[in-house]
């Protein structure tokens, strides 16, 4: 069974930074993509990035381009999600994502098939 834990949310204020990990743990997929996608009270699931296997395949949203930053690291099956210059409308759950699958061009929640239980981040003005 897939599981997928994130951490790193928290309070910030305005123009502040933040990075969330996710780590990813017992799938058996030659590749496995992986994403980040928010929730708003009252708002649908919202992507927010996604990365490739090999991590050199990228996509972000258009309103976070430029802010966030998504990575993974050494052991594939751990990503990370920079943001910096953060701002109240950034206040969310943020959600973990991943499918099998070497591409980034995954940006529905529809498509993925693994989540992980949300950390919350807050953003002050």
């Amino acid at each position: 069974q897939v599981q997928l834990v994130e951490s790193g949310g928290g309070l910030v204020q305005a123009g502040g930074s933040l990075r969330l990990s996710c780590a990813a743990s017992g799938h058996t997929f030659n590749s496995y993509a992986m994403a980040w996608f928010r929730r708003t009270p009252g708002k649908e699931r919202e992507f927010v990035a996604s990365i490739g296997w090999s991590g050199d395949s990228i996509n972000y949203a258009g309103l976070v381009e430029g802010r966030f930053t998504i990575s993974r690291g050494n052991n594939k099956n751990t990503i990370y999600l920079q943001m910096i210059s953060l701002k109240p409308e950034d206040t969310a759950v943020y959600y973990c994502a991943g499918r099998a699958g070497y591409s980034a061009r995954y940006y529905s929640s529809s498509e993925y098939a693994d989540w992980g239980q949300g950390t919350q981040v807050t953003v002050s003005s």
